[in-house]
């Protein structure tokens, strides 16, 4: 054993070309035998010398690169210069190295805070894609298994069938009209024919390899069996990853946006810092003394937390998504879910349980009969027939119970099969060849060889698909659509067997010719139940303002009754089929798409002309998959939604989304958070803009007043930091609102700034300021009972209190368009703990002397009641304006101002 397994390393590593070898030599070299696989042992022994099957990834940024990439932003700029600035005003006027050590503190703080919470989301990235890794079916110790694609090794015998991706470099060594698109290595568009008995010998390029199959190449038709020759790194997509040395860092286009509010925020605070420079020393001020205004303005404006409280907001969105069983495989989805007004749904599996079980069949000739009667000799070989043309398998689990293996359907046949304890006799009947089914041919056919001569061909499918002889057409096809229509009423799946006998097998590139002019079998009813909760997903998404509609392959009356039991199909909507689909214009459809809620008997291609008729009408559109053909469709998509259990890899490759459990009511789940994340940003920005703005215009209104430095450098980055961004990091756990499923979908140019919230952003930030000066003006010129007397020392106080008690208090406002008063707390537990303890901060930093070190002094107990009394003054000023907003003529006027501003917008676009 020791012997074969260093010569399958030693081949390895030699690049010895596989193609050049027969399946046997393969086979003997790689010590396996396709019906029995590796065993356990040599998959431990082989895993030991190959490592795992993965691809190692970029290198990952080291952490100076990480410090840059946060340096280069605007705000960590603004406070470098101030630190700068800072630094030489203390070194050669002799101010003090208090406030340059803290404003650099301040940077150094959220320099880690940024790197760690990107740390954590790249783990949790991590996490998704181990969540999502891909599977494949292997022999082992002749069992049929699924196993995780990285376990693979050397020798494992892999089954490989349409809509999979190959998990390895492997040769073939079976077989049936295997296609595979390997136009990522070699940059061919049209899928690549293989074939297993293939031998060549040279130095073949990897297009002229045809018994190969390659590491992430799609096999988009027929079905075979290989085995592993190469995994990781030593295969040809894994040479082609050795040369990848890092990754672009993309942001979101809500990230864009952000940056962009960012900066102009500092480009106000820059621009308002050298109008007041220039006004002060025109005045005759000294150069230090506006030096220090200017870097207080430029501190004051900064919105230091911003970016890292928006990272959080989605962070946590993508982690609660992960919760109700949909992964988020690319960031922008989480914005775009909140948009979504569209939702065009497969039904097998989403709307469905994906448990097909028969429940009628019909014999030509015959009466149709249930799954639960006693089959007669005919039934019974009707039932064996459809067995023998599926692909279904199941292997047995330690519990003695049978796990089955393949597409529904066939799983369903099967699996009553089993349960009439029917079997197949092998020997009379040897499977030769197969015609695989595909979403166009919607069917398959499978080619026997019969013991008492000639071959025996079944072809099973959709009715209307099937090709009879002229005789079967006469008698038998009227009764059969009769039989089938009454199926299809009740909701079951319809599918047809015809069979034949040819005395020849035609070649490999003509089997079709053996699917015309066949007699009719029989048919069978499928019934796939409803999810109980797809009813009321469909429900809630209505209400929701979101459109559900249902694409499928099923046959238009049977899709029309399950939509119907489900709630899709209503009154005033109805059917489309891909017959009639087919011979409408593209503007045609683009016209009349609302009138249809359901399409029956499409192709893949029909579902991008379907999405993108919806995107015409304005609609932001999800479209559900699992199939390579859905692939393009997933692309063109808004949101791109594939299924975690049946979806093929490529499905999955190209979905914006993975849903774990293949179940709609996770999509109406994750729009519900993709709508909070987007509130949440909101409300952050809500909450920034207005302690920022006020900082600003109370250092403007000070310095045009005579008043001097209202606030320190030092004073406002204790303000930024301690009295918004706590808060603001918690406001970023805000918990869902199910209000927010009683509204209309965020339309896809919607600004973060409606008339209403900015008339709330101008009116609060007016409010703060005009607190914050009133207290600094009777700290500094008002006499109040008590031993300190007013300084502008105690103003400084007072307004460095009332500030930040205020940006405190103001997070609650920004929680609901409710009253403060009515808006529970018991739903964000950390920000009401968060908010107390920097109440708590703030007032320890004025009573006890380390306030001194921060330019601070103790106030009397007269001073402590105007600084509570007027803290709570926005607040007041929030509630009656709330009441004013409320009046029925005011809300009608504002309501018919937001409409003329999104037309506006518009017409922009």
């Amino acid at each position: 054993m020791l012997k074969v397994e260093l010569i399958i390393e030693n081949r390895n590593q030699d690049h010895t070309n596989w193609y050049e070898s027969d399946v046997s030599s393969v086979l003997e070299t790689l010590d396996v035998t396709p019906e029995q696989g590796l065993s356990e042992a040599q998959v431990g022994k082989r895993q030991e010398r190959h490592g795992k099957n993965v691809l190692q990834p970029p290198k990952k940024e080291g952490l100076p690169q990480k410090i840059l990439h946060q340096l280069k932003d605007v705000s960590i700029i603004v406070l470098l210069i101030a630190v700068v600035l800072s630094f030489a005003m203390a070194i050669f006027e002799d101010s003090g190295f208090v406030e340059p050590i803290v404003i650099l503190s301040v940077v150094i703080l959220n320099l880690i805070l940024a790197i760690t919470h990107e740390g954590k989301a790249e783990k949790a990235l991590e996490a998704l894609e181990k969540l999502s890794a891909p599977s494949c079916v292997v022999i082992r110790e002749g069992v049929k298994k699924s196993i995780d694609a990285t376990e693979l090794v050397p020798g494992d015998i892999v089954i490989l069938e349409t809509g999979n991706v190959v998990p390895a470099d492997a040769r073939l060594i079976e077989s049936t009209g295997f296609f595979s698109d390997e136009s990522a290595l070699t940059g061919e568009s049209e899928p690549a024919e293989k074939d297993a008995l293939f031998t060549t010998s040279g130095n073949a390029s990897l297009g002229d390899q045809h018994n190969m199959v390659f590491t992430g190449c799609v096999v988009t038709a027929g079905r075979g069996t290989a085995v592993v020759t190469t995994t990781g790194m030593k295969t040809q997509m894994g040479k082609i990853a050795g040369f990848l040395s890092g990754s672009k860092r993309m942001k979101t286009p809500l990230q864009i946006r952000l940056d962009q509010l960012g900066k102009t925020i500092c480009w106000i605070a820059i621009i308002s810092a050298f109008f007041l420079m220039a006004v002060g020393l025109r005045s005759g001020t000294d150069l230090p003394t506006m030096l220090l205004v200017a870097i207080s303005l430029a501190v004051a404006a900064v919105p230091e937390m911003l970016a890292l409280i928006v990272t959080l907001t989605l962070t946590n969105g993508v982690q609660k998504m992960v919760k109700k069983n949909a992964l988020i495989r690319k960031l922008p989805a989480v914005e775009t879910l909140g948009n979504t007004s569209v939702i065009c749904s497969d039904k097998t599996g989403t709307l469905t349980q994906n448990r097909m079980a028969v429940k009628q069949l019909w014999v030509c000739g015959g009466e149709p009969f249930a799954d639960d009667t006693t089959f007669s000799e005919e039934q019974s070989r009707f039932l064996k027939y459809l067995v023998m043309a599926s692909n279904a398998t199941y292997e047995t689990t330690p519990s003695g119970e049978k796990k089955y293996l393949g597409n529904a359907t066939d799983v369903g046949i099967l699996r009553l099969f089993n349960e009439k304890g029917y079997h197949i006799d092998e020997e009379t009947y040897q499977r030769v060849a197969e015609i695989p089914f595909s979403s166009d041919r919607k069917r398959m056919s499978v080619i026997f060889k019969v013991k008492t001569g000639g071959y025996l061909v079944l072809t099973k499918g959709a009715l209307d698909y099937l090709t009879f002889s002229a005789e079967s057409v006469a008698n038998d096809l009227p009764i059969a659509r009769a039989v089938h229509d009454g199926f299809a009423e009740h909701a079951l799946r319809v599918i047809g067997l015809s069979s034949k006998k040819i005395d020849q097998l035609p070649d490999q590139d003509h089997l079709e010719e053996v699917e015309p002019d066949s007699n009719l079998v029989g048919l069978i009813g499928l019934i796939d139940p409803p999810r109980p909760e797809a009813a009321v997903a469909i429900a809630k998404a209505k209400a929701a303002g979101i459109r559900t509609v249902m694409i499928t392959g099923d046959h238009a009356t049977t899709a029309g009754a399950i939509a119907t039991n489900l709630g899709i199909l209503q009154e005033g909507r109805h059917v489309m089929t891909g017959a009639h689909l087919a011979e409408m214009s593209d503007t045609e459809l683009n016209d009349t798409v609302r009138n249809y809620s359901v399409y029956a008997r499409v192709t893949p291609e029909d579902k991008i002309r379907i999405v993108k008729a919806w995107q015409a009408n304005g609609e932001v559109v999800a479209m559900t998959g699992d199939g390579v053909n859905d692939a393009p469709a997933l692309k063109a998509a808004d949101i791109g939604i594939a299924m975690g259990k049946t979806g093929t890899e490529v499905a999955k490759s190209a979905s914006d989304m993975i849903l774990v459990d293949d179940n709609f009511a996770t999509i109406v789940e994750a729009v519900g958070e993709g709508r909070n994340v987007y509130a949440n940003i909101k409300k952050t920005i809500n909450f920034l803009l207005v302690c920022n703005m006020s900082e600003i215009i109370i250092m403007i209104f000070a310095q045009m007043a005579g008043w001097g430095i209202l606030l320190t450098p030092v004073m406002l980055l204790l303000i930024n930091l301690v009295g918004d961004g706590i808060p603001g990091i918690n406001l970023s756990r805000e918990a869902f609102d199910p209000k927010l499923m009683d509204k209309k979908p965020i339309k896809r140019n919607e600004s973060f700034f409606s008339d209403e919230l900015l008339h709330l952003i101008l009116r609060q930030t007016i409010a703060c300021s005009v607190t914050v000066l009133i207290g600094y003006y009777i700290g500094a010129f008002v006499v109040l009972p008590g031993a300190v007397a007013p300084s502008a020392l105690l103003g400084q106080t007072m307004a460095f209190l009332i500030t930040g008690l205020t940006s405190i208090v103001h997070v609650f406002h920004v929680r609901s368009s409710n009253s403060v008063f009515k808006t529970p707390v018991r739903n964000n537990k950390p920000l009401l703990i968060g908010a107390v303890a920097m109440l708590i901060t703030f007032a320890l930093m004025v009573a006890l002397p380390i306030g001194q070190i921060f330019g601070l002094t103790t106030i009397s107990g007269f001073h402590w009641i105007v600084v509570l009394g007027l803290t709570l003054l926005p607040t007041a000023v929030r509630e009656i304006g709330r009441l004013f907003d409320n009046i029925p003529l005011i809300k009608e006027q504002r309501r018919v101002r937001q409409e003329k501003a999104d037309k506006r917008r518009n017409k922009k676009q």
